[in-house]
């Protein structure tokens, strides 16, 4: 019929003219979507498409954290929610969200056996290249600190890079903590500066802990890399550039 609107299939009609077209009782059809005849008895019908969400911006602290450990990982062993559990401390049900994440992402490859869903990765670099647009900083805030620390602590910061490049290391120490570890040090009686004048170090709280992937008390060389890509210092970014070079993929 000539009354009858049809329009493109890809097309959603908008609610206020869907909502004049029903009010003049003027026919209309969507196909596979929406449907309105009242010459012949039929009421509208609506069926919504799937919407697809918006791929996350970054991943949340507990996928980043599994990202990390999968770069860094020195052997072969399956790498499944519950062993990932485990090894970060992580509830399951937070690694089974990052499995979601990492597959919405199309990130690796994933296997189900059974009840148990595996990941798989058959190279890091270009793991780390498909990854590296949901990575962010770790880093939650930055804090100076005056005092004698009770517990060896991951050097962080421009101390790390110097670790892992010809940089010069800064006048002043460097510290990474998780937030469970940054309560127990505050607990201990650690006391935080308003200002860097009378600090003896820096502490950088992470939304991770560190530790997890520190090794010779020095942070990953991944989440450094993620803490400091964005200075705006060609001094730094060269450091950075040198450091990654030197990674064994």
């Amino acid at each position: 019929s000539s009354d009858v609107c049809s329009s493109d299939l890809q097309s959603i009609l908008p609610s206020f003219n869907r909502k004049r077209l029903i009010e003049h009782h003027i026919p209309f059809i969507i196909p596979g979507n929406q449907m309105y005849l009242p010459h012949f008895g039929i009421d509208l019908r609506e069926y919504f498409r799937k919407i697809h969400t918006k791929k996350k911006e970054s991943f949340s602290p507990g996928t980043q954290a599994t990202v990390i450990y999968a770069l860094l990982r020195e052997t072969d062993e399956k790498l499944t929610p519950s062993v990932l559990a485990g090894k970060l401390g992580y509830t399951l049900m937070t690694m089974t969200r990052a499995f979601d994440d990492l597959q919405a992402a199309g990130i690796g490859e994933f296997l189900r056996e059974g009840r148990e869903r595996y990941w798989i990765i058959s190279n890091k670099r270009s793991l780390w290249d498909q990854a590296k647009p949901f990575l962010r900083n770790p880093i939650n805030k930055r804090v100076w600190i005056k005092g004698f620390l009770q517990k060896s602590l991951a050097e962080a910061g421009l101390c790390a890079l110097s670790y892992y490049s010809q940089l010069s290391p800064p006048l002043l120490s460097v510290f990474a903590v998780g937030y469970n570890q940054w309560v127990e040090l505050k607990q201990l009686g650690l006391e935080e500066l308003p200002l860097s004048e009378e600090a003896s170090s820096e502490l950088e709280i992470w939304n991770y802990n560190p530790e997890l992937f520190a090794k010779d008390g020095i942070i990953d060389p991944f989440s450094l890399y993620l803490c400091l890509e964005a200075s705006g210092d060609e001094r730094i970014e060269s450091a950075l550039e040198e450091m990654m070079e030197k990674i064994k993929w």
